[in-house]
C-alpha cells in the first residue's frame, strides 16, 4: 500500500508547518538513533487538526518516540532517552519506546502475547489503527522520511479503522469510545469492527 507521491507531499507539507512537530523532529534527531520516528497519535492529531482547520492544536496524550534497537532491550534505555527528550523540551509529554523489546512486556499490558519484530517499519505497520500506522524521521540534511506500511488514506482521509495485526475488537472498540475521535473532528469516519 504505497502512499502516491502527492500524499506524500501533503503529508510532509503539514509537517513542515507544525512548529511543534519540527522542534519535536529535531530533538528526537538529536539523540543519535540509527532507526527511530515520531508518529501514532501525534502525528494524526496533526493532520486531523490541520484538515479541520483547527487553529490550536489538540491536546496530546503523548508523542510517541519509536525506535529499534535489537541490541539493547533494557528498558532503562527508554527513561534515559525521554529523560533526554523532555530535558530539551519539556513542554511535551514525551514517551520513548524501543520497539525491538515490545514482545518482552506486551503480554503483561496488552494480555496477549506478539512476536519479537524484525524492524522499525514492522513496529508502526502493527499500531493500532492504520491511520495511526504511520511515522516521520528528520535526516541530518532536514529530508523528512515518512514510514507508511499501510498506506496513508485512512489519515488523509480520516478514517478510524482498526489494524486487525495486534489490536482485538474489544481494545479497539475501548480505544474509539475513549479517544472522541467524533467530538475532536467531526469529520472522521470510525469503521465498526
Amino acid at each position: 500500500m504505497d502512499p502516491s507521491a502527492a500524499q506524500r507531499a501533503a503529508l510532509i507539507d503539514m509537517v513542515r508547518e507544525a512548529g511543534w512537530m519540527m522542534d519535536a523532529l529535531r530533538a528526537a534527531r538529536e539523540l543519535g538513533l540509527r532507526e527511530w520516528c515520531i508518529g501514532a497519535g501525534a502525528l494524526r492529531n496533526l493532520v486531523w487538526d490541520h484538515l479541520h482547520g483547527h487553529a490550536q492544536p489538540s491536546s496530546l496524550a503523548d508523542v510517541d518516540l519509536a525506535y529499534f534497537d535489537a541490541g539493547c532491550l533494557d528498558g532503562s534505555q527508554d527513561a534515559a532517552l525521554q529523560a533526554r527528550l523532555c530535558e530539551h523540551l519539556p513542554g511535551l509529554p514525551w514517551e520513548v519506546t524501543n520497539q525491538a523489546a515490545v514482545h518482552l512486556w506486551f503480554e503483561c499490558y496488552f494480555g496477549h502475547a506478539v512476536e519479537p519484530l524484525g524492524s522499525l517499519s514492522e513496529a508502526v505497520a502493527s499500531w493500532p489503527e492504520y491511520a495511526t500506522a504511520v511515522g516521520v524521521r528528520l535526516h541530518q540534511s532536514d529530508r523528512l522520511e515518512l514510514i507508511a506500511p499501510l498506506g496513508l488514506d485512512d489519515l488523509l482521509g480520516m478514517v478510524v479503522r482498526r489494524n486487525p495485526r495486534r489490536v482485538s475488537v474489544a481494545e479497539y472498540r475501548r480505544r474509539t469510545e475513549s479517544k472522541a475521535y467524533a467530538q475532536r473532528w467531526p469529520r472522521v469516519t470510525i469503521i465498526p469492527s
